[in-house]
């Protein structure tokens, strides 16, 4: 576990883009919300369809009523021919609220059914990855995706089109309707209108866009920091660095309030005059000070204003919820592209039919790895395993042990060669059936939250609860978990609290329960605390009893009774042999045994002097 808070890369800066790099950018986001929204275009234009004739109806009962003022002061006036103006207008405007709310209603449903069917759809993609993509990813990230991104295309879906399409009907319209009563006052009247686009404008510059992404690298930490904090709280204070770790999520939380406030301040200054331009009363100022002007130099009729003070005035009104609306637009643009990138993730191959291992045997043929193009990790890397053996891989850090160990149950696909299991392709099976032929065993535990019997029943959905028991008597669980409140039915984090020990057991437990014939285990006495440690020992000698077992190996002691001993080194196997032979050969095992044994003698001195 690490709790690390460090401002991200860029974070103050948000890493701004050349303008060739930021249009590129801005063209993917479009491209991202378009093919991310494809599914529910279809419905929303029908919903835009109904905004733009409600769009059209707010203006239509204004139109009417100054038909009827010019009446009114008609000599004589059509008392009747008013009265039925006014009625009109009042139809008018109940069939435009009709339409608005059956607009929203709808796009807000669309919205909900979009949201459900998009999880569903991320959730689908998660089980076709390869598992590695989750090691590369905090739980934090991996939340993120499922829930805040999707939430954040909430406004992309049931108010972005609807709000662009009643801005632009409204002042189309109304427009169109004041030219042909006066195109000087109407001249005047985007005054107002222009201003507020250029003030627009700046909202949504790259000023803008930079302040969005320091403030969402900012509250993407905070997520991460917080989850890392909250399950790490017991392992930090352990060590005395409850302090230290409460520091640094304090600071990421600093650091995200900080960058949202530099990210609203100069939004709420240009967001304020712009809302100010478009004001009826403000819009009234102009038009009348215009008016006056044109009465004055004799060309505009002073009926003529009538319109513009009672049309033009609710003009800006359509365009207030673009300004309101624009950090979520931009929110929504970068959730998408970020879940467009996710839904575009290389998926692990699927095998056309089932297969399933028989007696065993791995074989590596040639195999390479590079996690970028150019980096090679592993390479030329040829051995087999065979049954009741234990393998196990050492070498110095980064020599590529864990990756190559990794790409036995397919965290990661070959870059070339193959891996096989009875002469198979590992790619040929289905990931159902590869994981009941391969099982694994880390040192990160991985627990759901539920029952400590759903934990177990991963494994096996269809065990019963005496196979459940005698897994977790063989990995010396069993006992620890009849004392918890209520046994098996325990849930993790609510009356089932596991120290390191007895969560790797218990996911020991669940790897005897798969009954796999081909295991890897990556140390996983690592992290059990002192007294837990020969019990998982004895858990483990269970476990690998007549398997073929792959062990990455950090503490040399620990295997020196193994089967075979893989040297690696920069990614290419250059020691093989039993612990005696290695040690006699004198080459790069001799050397980290010599360190193996160093560390332990300071460490048996360290307990002598406590």
């Amino acid at each position: 576990m690490t709790v690390q808070v460090a401002p991200p890369p860029g974070a103050e800066s948000g890493n701004r883009l050349p303008k060739a790099a930021a249009k590129a950018q801005k063209q993917r986001e479009a491209l991202a919300r378009k093919e991310i929204l494809a599914p529910v275009s279809g419905m929303l234009t029908v919903a835009s369809l109904l905004v733009a004739v409600a769009s059209v109806c707010s203006v239509v009962p204004f139109l009417l009523i100054v038909a009827a003022c010019r009446e009114l002061l008609n000599t004589p006036a059509d008392t009747d021919r008013v009265w039925w103006l006014f009625g009109a207008a009042v139809i008018v405007l109940v069939a435009r609220a009709l339409l608005q709310a059956v607009a929203l209603t709808w796009s807000h449903a669309v919205d909900a059914g979009y949201q459900l069917t998009l999880r569903r759809l991320l959730a689908d993609k998660l089980t076709r990855v390869p598992l590695g993509w989750f090691g590369e990813r905090s739980s934090g990230e991996v939340k993120n995706y499922l829930r805040d991104d999707v939430e954040a295309l909430h406004y992309l879906v049931a108010h972005a089109r609807l709000e662009f399409v009643g801005a632009l009907v409204v002042p189309l319209v109304t427009l169109g309707y004041l030219v042909t009563v006066d195109w000087r006052l109407t001249l005047v009247l985007l005054i107002p209108l222009i201003a507020y686009f250029v003030l627009f404008g700046k909202i949504m510059d790259r000023d803008g866009r930079d302040r969005l992404a320091v403030y969402t690298r900012w509250e993407r930490r905070t997520a991460e920091a917080t989850i890392e904090f909250v399950d790490g709280i017991q392992v930090v204070r352990a060590f005395g660095q409850a302090g230290k770790a409460h520091k640094e999520f304090q600071d990421s939380v600093d650091g995200q309030v900080n960058a949202a406030h530099r990210m609203k301040m100069p939004i709420i200054r240009v967001q304020s005059a712009s809302d100010i331009v478009v004001m009826p009363v403000f819009v009234m100022l102009v038009v009348v000070l215009g008016g006056l002007a044109g009465v004055g130099l004799g060309w505009v009729d002073p009926l003529d204003m009538l319109p513009f003070l009672l049309v033009g005035l609710g003009i800006g009104s359509s365009l207030l919820g673009l300004g309101y609306g624009s950090q979520a637009l931009r929110a929504g643009g970068a959730a998408a592209l970020r879940l467009h990138e996710l839904m575009q993730t290389p998926e692990l191959e699927t095998a056309a039919s089932e297969a399933t291992a028989k007696t065993g045997i791995v074989r590596f043929e040639g195999v390479e790895f590079a996690y970028r193009t150019g980096h090679d990790v592993l390479r030329g890397i040829d051995l087999e395993l065979t049954p009741g053996t234990i393998t196990a891989l050492v070498g110095p850090s980064g020599s590529g042990k864990s990756t190559l160990a990794k790409l036995l149950p397919r965290f990661y696909d070959v870059g070339a060669g193959r891996i096989t299991i009875d002469d198979r392709d590992i790619r040929a099976f289905t990931s159902e059936e590869l994981y009941r032929s391969v099982g694994f065993v880390f040192q990160d535990v991985r627990l759901i939250r539920g029952s400590i019997r759903e934990n177990l029943l991963l494994a096996r959905p269809g065990a019963d609860d005496a196979a459940i028991e005698r897994a977790a008597t063989a990995a010396q669980i069993h006992d620890r978990i009849l004392a918890l409140p209520r046994g098996y039915d325990s849930e993790i984090g609510v009356d089932a609290t596991l120290s390191g020990g007895e969560a790797q057991r218990l996911s020991i437990a669940r790897a005897l329960l798969a009954d796999t014939p081909i295991l890897v285990l990556d140390e996983a006495t690592a992290f059990a605390d002192p007294e837990s440690e020969a019990a998982v020992q004895d858990a483990l000698a269970a476990l690998v009893a007549g398997r073929t077992v792959l062990v990455i190996a950090h503490r040399l002691h620990t295997i020196t009774g193994v089967d075979r001993i893989l040297v690696l080194d920069n990614g290419t196997i250059v020691e093989q042999g039993t612990h005696p032979e290695l040690r006699a050969a004198g080459g790069l095992y001799q050397q980290l045994w010599e360190i193996n044994e160093a560390a332990l003698g300071t460490l048996a001195l360290v307990e002598e002097t406590r």
